[in-house]
């Protein structure tokens, strides 16, 4: 426990130190830019951050992901000190609101309830926070427009199976997935073509598969988009020691050295 008391005193101690670090560079003498800042600006940071911990997840590096978890809680430390300016919160209230929730919302720890596994921890939550956030017009009021588009469509359908409303199994999901491809083909042989909620319908569906595989499709979809990234690179680079680059190529040629690319890179 000596260990213990100690980690956190640390902890305490650093955190002090970077808090009083970002109130001198807000102060007069301070740093013009970061002075110049607010919540509004400061949001396009935030996101850039928390993709760059999502990449170092990916990387598999303990040292860079260490870092970019100091850019990212550097956001919270930031907002938090425009917020303490104009009156409002701080960081200590940040800090006391997540713990009292974390509380709250694990009873099965902190209190007399139970949960028996994964699911009925999720399920637990779920129905505390309906009870806290009553008086919401929708159940699906608390999901954010503002996050990307995958992760929203997940968070929506979650949220719907908490009220019964999902497949009983994962072959509804999957006959969905059929029917939403057969309607953008036949889309295909109009003669204006598929439109967008065609083709979000069919993604809509494939999210729907995913959540029964326990897969996030937002991350599914960067591992993919960062596989052709190498695939890619790896037909440039062959083309370039024949004297070529993708211009001067065709695709017979290019599909025939991708799949050179799947046996060079294991994948």
């Amino acid at each position: 426990m000596v260990g213990e008391e100690n980690r956190r005193s640390k902890a305490g101690q650093e955190m002090e130190k970077l808090i009083e670090v970002m109130a001198r560079l807000r102060e007069p003498g301070g740093c013009p830019w970061d002075q110049e800042q607010d919540h509004n600006s400061l949001a396009g940071y935030l996101l850039q951050e928390a993709y760059e911990v999502l990449e170092a997840i990916e990387e598999g590096s303990p040292e860079e992901l260490c870092e970019e978890l100091g850019d990212l809680l550097l956001q919270v430390v930031f907002h938090a000190r425009v917020a303490e300016e104009r009156g409002g919160f701080d960081f200590a209230d940040i800090c006391r609101g997540i713990r009292e929730k974390l509380i709250r919302r694990h009873p099965h720890v902190f209190g007399a309830g139970k949960a028996g596994d994964s699911d009925e921890v999720i399920k637990n939550w779920e129905a505390i926070k309906k009870r806290e956030k009553k008086g919401r017009p929708s159940l699906l009021s608390g999901v954010s427009r503002r996050q990307p588009a995958l992760i929203e469509a997940e968070e929506l359908q979650s949220r719907a199976r908490t009220a019964g409303f999902d497949w009983p199994d994962i072959n509804g999901a999957l006959e969905k997935v059929s029917e939403e491809l057969e309607e953008l083909k036949e889309a295909i042989d109009r003669e204006n073509g598929p439109t967008e909620e065609e083709l979000g319908d069919l993604l809509f569906a494939v999210v729907n598969v995913g959540r029964f595989l326990d897969l996030e499709g937002e991350l599914a979809l960067r591992k993919s988009s960062q596989k052709f990234r190498r695939r890619f690179a790896f037909i440039e680079t062959q083309l370039k020691k024949r004297g070529k680059d993708p211009g001067d190529s065709n695709l017979e040629e290019m599909d025939k050295i991708w799949e050179e690319s799947k046996e060079e890179q294991g994948e």
